[in-house]
């Protein structure tokens, strides 16, 4: 039986893989499917970490927790962004390796990526610019768990792996009025002004911007294809120091075109206008995943099928929103 210790299994991916695991256990694999909470295991205490791997001795390792947050918190909590994000990586990843973990995925972000990087971007990106400045302190997180990653692989001969999603949403999602990132936020705003009988919703900017959206359980699905993947087909679309694969669609759309569909879902009738005394932010971040596509996976769920789905999970979940 395959152990495998899934890190962060509360978050909005980390469920998404949670529940991708069960499915496998119920389709008669044989997992053991290990977790702890915060209040379990506190992934920035190393004598903590220490201690669970000696003790539970895992075969494989998902990394999906991470300290998260929108703009707003990134920049009022730069210190505490970049060090717990920090110890997390360091702690998980030493002591797998010190416990004989061989396999282990580490989840990371886009904005690993220069600010000004070309579009689409790729995986030769890194480290050729200089970082958006709003969560430059967790990006450099992001980019020290790749480079742990690799260094572990060089030195010790392990085989640690990293993924890099695009904007994500789907159950799960914080739909918080003042921190959500933007589908979150526009479904929670179109279904308020349904409910409301509003006749306009107004979004930021000029809606020009373009961006890339991927659904949470296309997620799950790409981190334990990649997890699972033969070292030999892992290593042959890889560099031991450019490994972490770019996880997306490889299409995006504009703000404006994404409101509308928002509003076509929750059943708003009303005018969309824009505020253009808003700042629209970078114009384009859209992913080149032709590397990953090249090993053979592409993501299978349509925007406009995961939006309506999403809308449907919200108005399940609505009444947790509002305490």
């Amino acid at each position: 039986m395959r152990k495998i210790y899934l890190a962060g299994h509360r978050g909005m991916v980390g469920s998404a893989i949670l529940r991708r695991l069960q499915d496998r256990q119920q389709q008669g694999e044989e997992l053991d499917i290990v977790t702890r909470t915060h209040a379990e295991l506190d992934l920035t205490d190393q004598a903590a970490v220490r201690d669970f791997f000696q003790s539970e001795r895992p075969d494989a390792v998902i990394l999906a927790a991470a300290k998260v947050g929108g703009i707003q918190a990134n920049n009022q909590y730069p210190a505490d962004f970049i060090y717990e994000n920090l110890m997390i990586e360091s702690n998980v990843i030493h002591q797998a390796y010190q416990s004989g973990v061989n396999r282990l995925l580490q989840l990371g972000s886009s904005c690993i990526y220069p600010r000004e990087a070309q579009q689409p971007m790729s995986e030769s990106s890194l480290l050729t610019g200089i970082l958006e400045p709003t969560n430059e302190p967790y990006a450099i997180a992001k980019i020290a768990g790749i480079k742990l990653c690799e260094s572990y692989n060089r030195q010790h001969g392990t085989d640690y792996r990293s993924v890099m999603p695009t904007n994500l949403y789907g159950p799960g999602d914080n739909f918080h009025p003042e921190n959500s990132h933007v589908m979150p936020a526009l479904i929670r705003r179109f279904d308020e002004a349904v409910a409301q009988g509003l006749a306009e919703v107004v979004i930021w900017g000029t809606g020009k911007p373009r961006r890339e959206f991927l659904h949470v359980d296309d997620m799950a699905e790409a981190s334990l294809y990649v997890m699972d993947l033969p070292r030999e087909i892992y290593d042959a679309e890889t560099e031991p120091m450019s490994s972490h694969l770019n996880v997306g669609t490889g299409s995006d759309i504009s703000i404006a075109e994404l409101a509308r569909m928002v509003a076509d879902v929750t059943g708003f009738k009303g005018r969309i206008t824009q505020d253009v005394s808003k700042p629209d932010g970078t114009m384009r971040k859209l992913m080149d995943v032709s590397r990953l596509e090249r090993m053979g996976w592409k993501a299978n769920i349509a925007l406009s099928e995961g939006v309506s789905e999403t809308y449907s999970w919200f108005k399940q979940n609505q009444d947790s929103f509002r305490r």
